[in-house]
């Protein structure tokens, strides 16, 4: 049988709803074989993985969700086996959108306040660690616990959606500088989800041949928050750019309805971004 591969998962170390410990025990029982930890801008998770990959029997590729914008526009792209080097480009980046996503989720919090039940340390309540990377997530769990609103999806359907009253932005680079970073610190770019329906609108495809000129090396096609359209459109766009295709469940614990290995990347897609990679981040093997 072939391997069983998840390349996009979460932990509390960003917005996920369990630690590394446990989302890997969840991955075993879903019967996969590897997964990726690609939390938002951070890489705290990693120094948990070659314990829980002992524990579990699950390798893992350690890797972020690195969050760019183009135009009022979120791009998000998983950054693959990179240097864990805190001078590099990709991690001064991510310094920097941590730092302007705290002060976006103050922002956030205080006009919230003035209409709904929440306060700046029930939001502190929701992160797992003082490393944690703040953001709406959190917002929306705070929300729930305080009995605002029903679940996480109606938060970010409601109160936190980027076209209402409360709504702030934060600081994140553009996508081709985010593939730039991510190629310079020896890793492999992956496009996260680009037809989302999340999304105002599809990412334009002029941005994606320029991330591709950037070096973008795939696509996150299967991914359910793109419908068998979508999917036929942008396995065709990835066929025409040479480019690897690749499906992760993008799963949050509680946080989301995704299922871990929900949508899978084939094992000869991973040999690919092993041998892309340059960095001295492997894959972590039982």
């Amino acid at each position: 049988m072939s391997e069983r591969i998840d390349l996009h998962t979460h932990s509390s170390w960003s917005d996920g709803t369990c630690g590394v410990d446990e989302l890997l025990h969840r991955a075993r029982r879903a019967q996969l074989d590897v997964l990726a930890l690609t939390d938002h801008d951070t890489i705290a998770g990693w120094a948990e993985l070659p314990r829980a990959v002992a524990a579990t029997g699950v390798a893992v590729v350690p890797g972020i969700e690195v969050s760019a914008e183009h135009e009022s526009l979120s791009v998000h792209v998983l950054a693959l086996l990179v240097e864990s080097d805190a001078d590099s480009e990709l991690a001064r980046e991510m310094a920097r959108a941590r730092r302007s996503r705290i002060d976006r989720a103050r922002s956030m919090v205080e006009l919230i306040a003035a209409d709904h039940p929440i306060t700046w340390e029930d939001v502190r309540a929701k992160a797992a660690g003082e490393t944690t990377v703040i953001g709406r997530p959190h917002i929306a769990d705070a929300l729930v616990a305080r009995g605002a609103i029903p679940d996480r999806s109606a938060a970010f359907e409601e109160i936190l959606s980027p076209s209402g009253p409360y709504y702030v932005p934060y600081y994140a680079p553009g996508p081709v500088q985010a593939v730039r970073a991510i190629r310079e610190a020896g890793g492999v770019a992956i496009v996260a989800h680009p037809g989302s329906v999340t999304r105002d609108a599809d990412l334009p495809v002029d941005l994606l041949e320029e991330m591709v000129g950037a070096g973008l090396a795939g696509i996150e096609v299967d991914h359910r928050e793109h419908d068998e359209t979508e999917r036929a459109r942008l396995r065709d766009f990835a066929t025409t750019h040479d480019l690897l295709i690749t499906g992760g469940s993008d799963y949050h614990g509680a946080g989301k309805p995704n299922r871990l290995g929900e949508n899978l990347t084939q094992p000869d897609v991973l040999a690919a971004i092993t041998h892309r990679a340059t960095s001295s981040t492997e894959v972590i093997h039982p």
